[in-house]
């Protein structure tokens, strides 16, 4: 992990109070350069000499399974299959909303269009997963056209690939198991992926209560044992707690020397997220959730989270998730960027991850949709010893069976 909360807090108390405390002027020209940082360009429009104008944005259905399809006026196509748990209830904000805004631009500009379809329509008011999944689904397929005119993969679009191989953790989600079954189960996934990291999950969701009752309690020891030193080991609350239990429950974490502590309170709870931060010496992750660049801007200049987490969907991109992790990176944060749903998003992360400056050490591995056909010359899109390779052909680096794309009818 390239970034220790215990690290940073000593070289703060050694920096005197000031240094902890700093002044107004000080918070501003904080402010001042996050907002240069996030301001620069994203999009690689340098290697693309001609305009490459949008012909058309359709978007197909296949049952439960969404691709949308994005073709040039030059004859290029690219496609992504999006996130269909989201897709199946928001697949006419896409239709209506999102994808007709970009028919007829020039692709090249694609940082100008995702601040643009923002504005477009007044679709400012639907900011949250709402809109931020179609936008992230139609940039993704934009992302896999531009990559094959240029012959480049989509890493190579947003930023410079520095990342060919990826170090990845098993993550696992067994809460209504008892604390007992819950460990046999966390070592049997991270066997079979041979992941040198795990993330279990502790509390209920979102304010819920434990369950089974104690669960947390008993769990947090046993995976410390389960797991020798030189293994990661990552707690996810999901927003489970208040302040003062998060406090608690992270004090626990850091007792069995847990890496990292994602999502104590709920998402939303800003002001309580930086107040478990400052009581706890353990770094805590997050942001997941968060569709807001200014709200992310805050979490980052505050350094509420040590960890920063942009969800590929449901922050809406390649382009915004770079700016996000531009912020924090200029912060000295670290980011392993997150993903819902099904279909290839866990493909986009790894993607994005691969250009990533900050990034931490181990990333999520999620794999992919078994319902969703392709091929993939240049990598197994598996974790092979703990290790996920970065596909280099162009784009997404995979190509779709075509005859389960001709199943998929226009929305």
């Amino acid at each position: 992990m390239s970034v220790n909360r215990r690290t940073f807090l000593s070289g703060a108390i050694a920096a005197g109070a000031a240094a902890a405390a700093p002044t107004e002027a000080g918070r501003e020209e904080t402010l001042e350069m996050l907002d240069r940082v996030a301001a620069k360009p994203v999009f690689k429009k340098e290697l693309f000499p001609d305009p490459v104008i949008i012909e058309s944005v359709e978007l197909l259905r296949h049952e439960d399974n969404f691709i949308c399809r994005v073709r040039s006026a030059g004859g290029a196509e690219g496609h992504c299959v999006s996130n269909n748990y989201q897709m199946l209830y928001l697949y006419p904000i896409s239709t209506e909303r999102v994808n007709p805004f970009f028919i007829g631009k020039d692709a090249r500009d694609l940082d100008g269009l995702i601040e643009g379809v923002y504005l477009h329509r007044n679709n400012y008011k639907l900011q949250n997963l709402a809109l931020w999944v179609p936008v992230a689904t139609v940039e993704f397929a934009i992302l896999d056209m531009m990559g094959k005119i240029a012959g480049k993969p989509m890493g190579a679009l947003v930023g410079d690939v520095l990342h060919k191989k990826v170090a990845v953790y098993q993550a696992n989600n067994h809460r209504g198991k008892s604390a007992e079954e819950s460990i046999e189960l966390i070592k049997k996934t991270a066997s079979e992926s041979m992941a040198k990291a795990v993330k279990f999950k502790i509390g209920g969701r979102m304010l819920a209560p434990d369950e089974p009752a104690g669960r947390t309690g008993r769990l947090i020891p046993l995976v410390r044992e389960a797991f020798p030193e030189g293994y990661e080991i990552y707690a996810d609350a999901n927003g489970a707690y208040d302040a003062k239990e998060a406090i608690r429950i992270g004090r626990l974490l850091e007792e069995y020397k847990i890496d990292f502590f994602e999502g104590p309170v709920p998402f939303d709870w800003y002001e309580d997220i930086k107040t478990v931060a400052d009581a706890l010496t353990i770094p805590l992750a997050g942001g997941g959730q968060e569709p807001s660049m200014r709200n992310y801007r805050w979490l980052i200049s505050h350094k509420a989270f040590q960890i920063v987490q942009p969800d590929m969907f449901y922050f809406g991109g390649m382009v915004r998730c770079m700016r996000a992790t531009r912020m924090s990176a200029a912060m000295g944060l670290t980011c392993t960027p997150h993903v819902s749903g099904s279909g290839l998003g866990y493909l986009y992360m790894m993607h994005f991850v691969s250009a990533t400056s900050n990034a931490g050490k181990f990333h999520e591995f999620k794999g992919l949709s078994p319902n969703v056909p392709f091929e993939c010359p240049t990598s197994s899109l598996k974790s092979e010893d703990g290790v996920f390779t970065v596909p280099t052909g162009p784009g997404a680096g995979v190509t779709l069976d075509p005859d389960f794309v001709r199943k998929h009818v226009a929305v």
